[in-house]
């Protein structure tokens, strides 16, 4: 009988090998839509002085805000929490 080999000798079919799109599926659909990567890069490189996490405008001001407000809470919130816990309990 002997020992059987751990890897097979054999590679095996691969997997995603076809490059023909499936029968069933028009060639002319397109899946990915409207290419919005040009009109995007047209918004971030835009010169105007923003940096590029507040170029979109209200969404992103919001979204900012709204992260540095909870930083700034959650900060003062741990000291004030290290500063209660820091003192003597009284018995």
């Amino acid at each position: 009988q002997g020992l059987k080999p751990l890897v097979p000798t054999e590679s095996p079919a691969p997997i995603f090998g076809t490059s023909k799109p499936p029968s069933d599926i028009p060639a002319t659909e397109s899946f990915l839509g409207k290419n919005e990567v040009p009109d995007l890069q047209k918004v971030f490189q835009r010169s105007d002085g923003l940096p590029v996490h507040l170029k979109r405008g209200v969404p992103d001001k919001l979204l900012y805000r709204t992260t540095m407000a909870l930083t700034i809470g959650g900060t003062i919130y741990c000291l004030v929490a290290l500063y209660i816990a820091s003192q003597p309990k009284n018995k």
